[in-house]
């Protein structure tokens, strides 16, 4: 009996030294991408599946607050990866000079094509504002509508300090009315019920019925359609056009597994990643996988006019556009 008790501890110790020496990977990104309905159960299986690797994710905020996170941690952050920023976020992250090139040649289908030499895509979309078509007739087509609407027609929005999406509607409303955009965010004002720290807790609130409407995507209804069997859900099409997202990953340059976080900025772009974004990011893949997009996303709206600022760009407005929303929400 102890020579068999014997013989499994052997075999057991065994087993824990070969997971010991498997290589581990960390990825940082945002809250809702690590969910069990979000993107990283199936990514992390189809990923450990080729690379014989241990990959992480690591829940670490929206999108800008991922990036103040490895800017706090630094050179001694776990991460290997950062995946979660975006186009309106690559410039400031650069500038932190904590991130290392790819050595890649993305092909991506995203508007405009993508040249980074730090960062990758794996999605993109255009921010919109979502509603319930049995609670809402009539949706606004415009800001100006918006702001005209009748009092009941509230939304709720991100912090622009904390999220992408409330970045990115900063930088909407900038690219729509220009040094108008202090004017239109006072009228505004009144019709914001909150502002929350990233997109699934606006979000969550407009399901809930806090609010008529909420900062999302064009493509937010297809879950309700495909996962949900519900069409009550649509994106309000905004006359001024709509802002363009590209979300992105990079590699630090303090990873102890340089090459197999190589091989995972290569596999972003692999259709065992790329085939996953639709149907639990609810965005468009960067690179459209050999099956196509799924049967609902043929029925989404396609903006008339796609708005986007170059990153650097909206990198030198941020700051501009950010102290107009704290003035106007502040009155």
């Amino acid at each position: 009996m102890k020579t068999m008790n014997l013989a499994a501890a052997a075999f057991a110790f065994a087993l824990a030294g070969g997971a010991a020496a498997q290589e581990k990977l960390v990825v940082y990104t945002y809250d809702s991408f690590v969910t069990e309905w979000g993107p990283a159960p199936k990514i992390e299986a189809n990923f450990e599946a080729v690379c014989a690797c241990d990959l992480e994710f690591v829940a670490a905020g929206d999108g800008a607050a991922l990036l103040g996170r490895v800017q706090l941690e630094g050179a001694g952050t776990e991460a290997d990866i950062v995946l979660g920023l975006d186009s309106n976020l690559v410039a400031a992250a650069a500038e932190t000079g904590l991130f290392a090139p790819h050595g890649l040649t993305p092909e991506t289908d995203a508007p405009g094509g993508w040249a980074d030499p730090l960062f990758l895509p794996y999605d993109w979309g255009w921010f919109a504002f979502v509603y319930d078509k049995t609670r809402l007739a009539e949706a606004p087509s415009s800001f100006e509508a918006l702001i005209e609407a009748p009092e009941d027609v509230t939304i709720v929005i991100q912090d622009p300090r904390s999220s992408s999406p409330g970045l990115g509607l900063l930088l909407w409303v900038k690219a729509a009315y220009g040094d108008r955009a202090p004017e239109i965010w006072e009228a505004l004002a009144p019709r914001i019920v909150t502002v929350t720290k990233g997109w699934w807790e606006a979000y969550s609130l407009f399901l809930e019925g806090e609010a008529m409407m909420a900062l999302s995507y064009t493509t937010s209804p297809a879950y309700h359609s495909i996962a949900e069997g519900d069409e009550t859900k649509a994106a309000a099409m905004f006359d001024e056009g709509h802002y363009m997202q590209v979300e992105v990953a990079g590699m630090l340059k303090g990873t102890d597994q340089p090459e197999l976080a190589a091989r995972f900025m290569a596999f972003m772009l692999e259709e065992g990643f790329q085939s996953v974004i639709p149907e639990t990011n609810w965005m468009y893949p960067a690179k459209t996988p050999p099956s196509g997009l799924p049967e609902g996303f043929a029925a989404l709206p396609v903006p008339a006019k796609t708005l986007a600022f170059p990153p650097e760009e909206a990198r030198a407005m941020r700051e501009e556009a950010l102290a107009e929303w704290l003035e106007a929400l502040s009155q």
